[in-house]
């Protein structure tokens, strides 16, 4: 059988390079979907927070759980290509590509309400969850999901929102680290 011109168009191929700015721009596009997703549960197939009873009536509560649904997305994309870089591209173009979207979503949070003078203060629980997240994921995925549910929802003894934090933990780091691990990080 040959293949035409037209079937090899319909094949999805990945990018076999990406610069710093393509990897920033993707990673927060996956960010905010992995977020929406989960908070509304489109796409269906883990555990969304509200059937887990993590979203609160009270605004304040619920906001609070949706900036720390949303720092634990970033730090699972972040995981993910670190995982996928690390050995593979020199540290400064990780750095720059992860940089580049934090930069992207904190932009975004701003162009959608966020005052821009709670940056710093978001900014700065994001680099202490992410240290507590990095060495929590270092012992095994339960410890990890015990310190992102203990961050939602003020504790951790909700076993059934501990398995969906680590389901979307590995439903997001894994397949983007195999995603990235064919893709060379190149100078702009």
């Amino acid at each position: 059988m040959q293949t035409t011109l037209i079937d090899d168009t319909r094949e999805f191929r990945p990018p076999q390079t990406m610069t710093p700015a393509e990897l920033a721009d993707s990673l927060a596009r996956l960010v905010w979907e992995s977020f929406s997703d989960f908070l509304s549960n489109e796409d269906g197939v883990e555990t969304p927070l509200p059937d887990v009873d993590a979203l609160y009536d009270d605004e304040a509560a619920s906001s609070r759980t949706a900036e720390e649904t949303l720092i634990f997305f970033m730090w699972a994309h972040t995981r993910g290509a670190q995982l996928a870089f690390m050995g593979r591209a020199p540290d400064e173009l990780i750095r720059s590509g992860l940089d580049a979207m934090h930069q992207a979503v904190f932009e975004d949070m701003v162009q959608n309400g966020t005052p821009s003078e709670q940056l710093p203060k978001f900014e700065e629980r994001v680099s202490m969850r992410y240290a507590e997240y990095h060495q929590a994921a270092e012992a095994s995925d339960d410890h990890l999901g015990r310190a992102v549910v203990r961050h939602l929802v003020g504790d951790s003894k909700r076993p059934a929102l501990v398995e969906a934090i680590r389901e979307r933990a590995v439903a997001v780091a894994n397949p983007l680290r195999d995603f990235l691990e064919d893709v060379d990080l190149v100078v702009n």
